[in-house]
């Protein structure tokens, strides 16, 4: 069922998935261009025709988020607080901190720290409601210090709408895709415009963040989900597992096995069929397995590095820890064995939105980073600027900025 290949397939196949998004950038404009010049009327027509919203309200009644919360099964509300304390506890640690210090004397510099004032939480709910996303992204807001958290999601499950109210988050929206994109970067009657968007979606909620990050921040553009596995030795279950894991989220999604070690290599696919009989979500899985995904057998694990480090997956899973240090490109690594990526997923503490489609070359997963602004700060006593006039005015009027050398010279008279 699914392919062992060697190392010039292997190439091939990974440079392929780093597809082109114009279709779906085509089908969006004409949905952008019409929230940007009707808003509530152009989105609640998109709400009601793709996203099903029907009658209901676009944004969720207050009485139905406390209805929602009080409804989690005891099991939910303590996984969910599990979860909550987990990311809060890393999303703490990444936050960066203020500095200002004396760098030579009379030269004060350093940086402040400030919130973004608003951002928009897109959360998943097609096939498989993501409440995991909700917390992986408001979590991190909130530790950051934003005010406003606005979420939208196009068709909220009960557990998402729990799981917000939880967290004190009130504005949700009924909406999706691209119509929920141009409304949070435009703003309409309804939703006011945000800082940052964040969070995954699939390709059309990918093109509209794409083609409105000039007008409002984003994370990243999320294709299909990746898990890159290296691994020379290892029990073939557990490996097989985490391969069915990444699989079952869509036919698009991609499992792929690194390895140095043929045997490895068929009992992975035969424990992968194996497991596969009873899985319930065996359709997708299989599709994945088949048309996106495969087991590469490498003469050497610096060649698995290699190709990993070329392909920069979303997930980097790496049985030998060792390695790590060799590792330049990943979304986030789950180190040795027991690191399942289903851990990453829900509740070890780093997010899971994670950079897919090669952006793992050039940043890591979301972060408190990503909901803060670090500002510089300078501080300079009339010594410090004399001593550094020369180099200034020098600069300036090589450049032609006459005033700029002026503005300097000009506090050296008495």
């Amino acid at each position: 069922m699914i392919r062992i290949v060697d190392t010039t397939e292997a190439r091939s196949i990974l440079a392929s998935r780093l597809g082109s998004q114009d279709a779906a950038e085509q089908a969006v404009r004409p949905i952008i261009q019409s929230v940007r010049a009707e808003r509530d009327a152009a989105l609640l027509r998109y709400a009601r025709e793709l996203d099903g919203l029907g009658g209901a309200p676009l944004r969720v009644p207050q009485e139905e988020l406390e209805q929602a919360e009080s409804s989690l099964s005891p099991e939910i509300r303590k996984a969910a607080l599990i979860a909550v304390a987990n990311i809060r506890q890393y999303a703490e640690a990444q936050l960066p901190r203020e500095s200002f210090s004396e760098f030579a004397p009379g030269r004060k510099l350093g940086w402040i720290v400030r919130p973004l004032a608003a951002v928009g939480c897109y959360v998943p709910s097609g096939r498989y409601p993501l409440p995991s996303t909700l917390l992986m992204t408001a979590v991190l807001a909130q530790t950051a210090g934003v005010k406003r958290i606005c979420v939208t999601s196009p068709r909220p499950s009960a557990e998402i709408l729990g799981c917000a109210h939880l967290l004190g988050i009130d504005e949700i929206y009924r909406v999706g895709g691209a119509q929920a994109i141009a409304a949070l970067a435009f703003g309409t009657e309804t939703i006011q415009c945000v800082d940052r968007i964040v969070g995954p979606g699939n390709a059309y909620v990918a093109a509209a963040k794409k083609l409105l990050a000039t007008e409002v921040g984003i994370d990243f553009l999320a294709g299909p989900t990746e898990i890159l596995i290296l691994a020379q030795d290892g029990d073939a279950r557990w490996i097989a597992a985490d391969m069915l894991a990444q699989a079952e989220h869509d036919a698009t999604a991609s499992a792929v096995l690194l390895t140095t070690s043929r045997s490895l290599a068929k009992a992975v696919a035969a424990e992968i069929e194996k497991q596969i009989q009873t899985l319930p979500t065996a359709d997708t899985a299989r599709r994945s397995l088949q048309e996106s995904s495969f087991i590469a057998v490498l003469p050497t694990m610096h060649d698995a590095v290699a190709l990993a480090n070329s392909f920069a997956p979303e997930h980097l899973s790496l049985h030998d820890p060792s390695l790590l240090p060799q590792i330049q490109n990943a979304g986030a690594v789950f180190l040795g064995p027991m690191s399942a990526e289903s851990a990453g997923d829900y509740a070890a503490g780093p997010s899971h939105v994670l950079p897919t489609g090669g952006a793992a070359r050039l940043r890591g997963g979301l972060s408190t980073a990503d909901f803060v602004k670090i500002i510089s700060v300078q501080q300079l006593s009339s010594s410090a600027l004399q001593e550094l006039a020369p180099t200034i005015t020098t600069l300036a009027r090589a450049e032609g900025l006459e005033a700029h050398a002026r503005a300097v010279e000009v506090r050296s008279v008495v």
